[in-house]
């Protein structure tokens, strides 16, 4: 080996390089004493670096390969670390140091040690390659040629022989020689060994009573070939039972050996016992599929087995639960995440007791989220059934740190056909599903439901496009009249914001301003509605100068509870006015009923801080919440507007008496409040008149326009005018 051209690299400020070569120093000192290298430990420890940073670049991979592991086992071989000892060395520091000095904060702790047992068990096997293809080309080519040396001159048999035998029994791996029939005539000591150390256990044996239940069928088509001189060798992995009842798992290699006529003569069998690699293999899948913490399948072993589910066949059937704690969070807050580690192994013990039947399994997919799995048939009232048990056996309460705590869950279940469904797809119907749940109080499960999935895809897919939409100019602003009942004139007009989706067409507010509150982007929103309708709002009173109407158009702009907390919500509100020119007193901020109960005042100190500047404040969907109404004269509002479901029971004929009287009530007591009063949902002109009657200011709705472009409103401003 040579190390890598550069391999120095340039300076190493997060010291990288220095935890690299501090790792191969440590496996050079292990390794180097069972080596037949003739290099010094320094020079071997250099030699050791490239496969140190193979290792360390694998484990740090964004897309994790175990193909380097495979080339640094491989390499020890080429090293000339052929001493099995070597390679249970190489195992223990990568197992115990390569984490430690090559590992990354990117990655969790447990797909680190995933990935390190994969290599680990990667290297393993091709270690084991290199070194069987090294060992039985060498032992095979000799025992050709001690063989074949039978029939030479009478005068080099001595020779041949002792060479043979020399061979024969010094080799490391197992060596079997048998007629056509298959009775064993030789063995040297190493097979011996294998089989149990007695060798008339397997001198007087037939190969035909080497036959194991784990044969595939194949083998002894291909010994039946053999024998009849139909191919010359093959190998395979083989499995034989010893007279003691054990199993001696091998990599088999079977040759034909022919007379000088060429005819089939003999039969050479190598055995390489492959018996402890195959359980640490074992043990290295078990580490690398099971969780750490609890025991379980992990979600590689889950995701396998769901994915043989699915492609079970048009009529297999399956049922999924996804569990999910509720409050676990909290747990883990107050008492540490040991004690939520011990939370989640009871958890899991109790899970492990409900799925016991054939055909289900759990397995615990990352931090608090399990899943259950169900085949066979009758899935759709088995997979119900074992979500009831896991609510069931979760409602013991569990104690920790002596207090007793009860264990809450969500369930999302998805059942179904096996057929054209992949892994993904499933998983992702049973998180969403198990959100609903969890959205619907708790401790309970739903069903998953397609239509229900696709609107929270749509919902996600809206989420994540929003960021960009503002970028790229999605949104668009439509604006509503407000009309002066006295006199029909056009008072101002409210701003609604849309969204030009380019798949889903145009969007109304209540489609993403949900969105945008969740994700934070309602602030740069809502500053950009501000800005654009200010704008606008300037341009009409340029437009239309104050004495056609008697008072300059004015516009109102909706106000979301999460802008109300910003603290920027004064400032950026004062310079777009001052920037553009709109007087104060022309811009009314709407907030809604429900954003002010309750409010404190560091949250009314903005409102009030607008509202002495001459910024009107509205209350908007009055009405519709639990406020008290002694409270209007402690918040900073000019305006009430009323929810549009009083003007409702005013479409019958004649007019609900009692919305009359509340209607009425209200407007009494705003004015007395000097609050105006402002209608929504206006659809008839008989409903414009009663409101005009009641003392209603202003209103607006379908009677007087719809919501449309800017141009609109300036139509029917100068239509007012005339």
């Amino acid at each position: 080996m040579s190390v890598p051209e550069g391999a120095a690299g340039p300076a190493d400020p997060d010291g990288l390089e220095d935890r690299l070569r501090r790792f191969a120093t440590i496996w050079s000192r292990a390794v180097f004493p069972a080596t037949a290298t003739p290099l010094t430990r320094a020079e071997f420890e250099e030699c050791l670096l490239p496969l140190a940073r193979l290792l360390r670049d694998a484990l740090h991979a964004r897309s994790f390969d175990t193909t380097p592991g495979g080339t640094v086992g491989a390499g020890l071989v080429a090293a000339h670390c052929t001493d099995p000892e070597a390679l249970n060395r190489t195992l223990g520091v990568i197992d115990s140091y390569l984490i430690l000095y090559c590992g990354t904060d990117e990655l969790p702790a447990e797909d680190s040690r995933a990935r390190c047992a994969r290599l680990q068990h990667t290297l393993a096997a091709a270690y084991a390659q290199a070194l069987r293809e090294r060992t039985l080309a060498e032992q095979e080519a000799i025992a050709r040629s001690a063989l074949a040396a039978r029939s030479d001159a009478e005068d080099a048999l001595h020779a041949t022989q002792t060479r043979f035998h020399a061979v024969f029994e010094g080799a490391a791996i197992g060596i079997g020689i048998g007629d056509l029939d298959g009775n064993v005539l030789e063995v040297n000591d190493t097979l011996t060994q294998m089989f149990g150390g007695l060798e008339h256990h397997v001198r007087s044996r037939n190969i035909s009573e080497w036959v194991h239940p784990e044969d595939s069928p194949h083998v002894w088509r291909m010994y039946g070939e053999l024998v009849r001189g139909e191919r010359e060798h093959f190998r395979v992995e083989k499995a034989f039972y010893r007279n003691d009842g054990t199993v001696l798992w091998t990599n088999l290699t079977l040759s034909l050996l022919r007379d000088a006529e060429g005819a089939p003569q003999y039969q050479l069998a190598l055995m390489e016992d492959t018996t402890e690699r195959r359980l640490l293999n074992l043990r290295l899948r078990y580490e690398a599929t099971h969780d750490a913490l609890t025991g379980l399948p992990n979600r590689t072993l889950f995701f396998e087995r769901l994915e043989k589910t699915l492609s079970a066949g048009d009529d297999a059937r399956f049922g999924l639960c996804y569990l999910d704690l509720d409050g676990f969070k909290a747990i883990n807050d107050s008492l540490g995440h040991s004690s939520g580690d011990r939370l989640l192994v009871e958890v899991a013990d109790r899970l492990q007791s409900c799925a016991t039947a054939q055909g289900e399994m759990v397995a615990r997919i990352g931090g608090d989220e399990f899943v259950a799995l169900t085949t066979g048939p009758g899935t759709e009232g088995k997979v119900t059934d074992l979500a009831d048990r896991i609510l069931n056996v979760l409602s013991t309460p569990v104690r920790l740190e002596g207090r007793e705590f009860t264990v809450r869950g969500s369930i999302g279940i998805v059942e179904g056909p096996s057929a054209g469904r992949s892994p993904a797809e499933v998983l992702r119907s049973a998180d969403i599903t198990m959100y609903r749940a969890k959205a619907a109080g708790g401790n309970r499960y739903e069903l998953a439901d397609p239509e229900a999935d696709a609107r929270a895809i749509t919902r996600h897919g809206l989420t994540t496009a929003l960021p960009t939409a503002l970028e790229r100019g999605e949104f668009f602003i439509e604006y509503q009249p407000l009309v002066d009942l006295d006199d029909g004139t056009v008072h101002g007009a409210e701003a609604l914001v849309r969204w030009s989706h380019p798949q889903h067409g145009v969007l109304g507010p209540d489609r993403f301003i949900p969105l945008a509150e969740h994700t934070g982007l309602i602030v740069p929103l809502g500053r950009w509605v501000l800005e654009q309708s200010v704008r606008q709002a300037r341009f009409w009173q340029q437009e239309l100068p104050e004495g056609a109407l008697g008072g300059p158009l004015r516009i109102n702009v909706n106000l979301s509870p999460a802008q109300l907390h910003h603290p920027g919500l004064v400032a950026d509100t004062v310079e777009v006015l001052e920037r553009i020119g709109l007087p104060p007193g022309s811009l009314c901020l709407e907030v809604t009923e429900s954003a002010l109960i309750g409010a404190d005042e560091d949250l009314l100190k903005p409102l009030r801080q607008l509202a002495e500047m001459g910024v009107d404040i509205a209350l908007d969907d009055f009405g519709t919440g639990y406020s008290n109404l002694a409270n209007l004269r402690r918040l900073p509002v000019s305006v009430l507007k009323l929810d549009r479901s009083f003007t409702q029971g005013m479409q019958q004929h004649p007019a609900d008496p009692v919305d009359l009287k509340i209607v009425e009530g209200i407007v009494s007591l705003a004015h007395s409040l000097e609050l105006a009063v402002t209608v929504e949902g206006v659809e008839t002109g008989a409903q414009a008149e009663q409101l005009r009657r009641l003392g209603c200011d202003t209103a607006q709705g379908w009677y007087y326009a719809r919501p449309g472009p800017p141009e609109q409103l300036h139509t029917l401003s100068l239509a007012d005018a005339v």
